[in-house]
C-alpha cells in the first residue's frame, strides 16, 4: 500500500477533490457545497490522499451547548473500496478525535445502521469507546419546499 497522507481541508483547499476514488463519497462532490463546509466554524473534514488521489474522507461537527461540554459528532466516514482494510479508517479517526480535543470536545459520538457490519466493527475495535453500542430512534424530516 503506498503512502497515505492525512490532511484536513481548509478554505482553498477545495481543489484537492477534484481527483476522488469511487465511493469515498454518498454523491458527487458539489464545489459550492464543499466550499460552505469548509468555511463553516466547527466543521471538520479529513481526507486521505494517494498521490494526490483523495480515497477516503472523514466529516465531523462540533456541537456546542450552553449547559454541558462541546462533544464531536462524527458525520461520515468513507474508504473506497480498493483502500479498505489498511487501516486508513482509523487513521482519520484518530485525526478527528485529535482535532475535537483540541476544540475542547468533551466527548465523540456517532451512529451507524445495525446491518452495516464493517462500519460497526470499525468503531467497536476501536480504543476509545465508553461501553457498548446504545440503541436509539432517528427521526428524518423533509425540509425541501413544498413539504410543509
Amino acid at each position: 500500500m503506498p503512502s497515505i497522507e492525512i490532511r484536513r481541508l481548509r478554505p482553498g483547499d477545495e481543489h484537492l477533490l477534484d481527483t476522488v476514488a469511487d465511493d469515498v463519497f454518498d454523491e458527487p462532490v458539489d464545489h459550492a457545497r464543499l466550499t460552505a463546509c469548509l468555511a463553516s466554524p466547527g466543521h471538520l473534514l479529513f481526507v486521505a490522499l494517494d498521490d494526490g488521489q483523495v480515497v477516503a474522507q472523514a466529516a465531523a461537527m462540533v456541537h456546542r451547548h450552553p449547559d454541558k461540554p462541546s462533544e464531536l459528532y462524527v458525520d461520515e466516514v468513507g474508504v473506497s473500496p480498493a483502500w479498505q482494510r489498511h487501516g486508513i479508517a482509523n487513521r482519520l479517526m484518530d485525526a478527528l478525535f485529535a482535532a475535537g480535543r483540541e476544540l475542547g470536545c468533551a466527548e465523540a459520538w456517532l451512529g451507524t445502521e445495525p446491518d452495516n457490519v464493517p462500519a460497526r466493527a470499525l468503531y467497536e475495535r476501536r480504543k476509545e469507546p465508553a461501553g457498548p453500542a446504545e440503541t436509539f430512534v432517528m427521526y428524518v424530516y423533509d425540509l425541501g419546499e413544498g413539504s410543509r
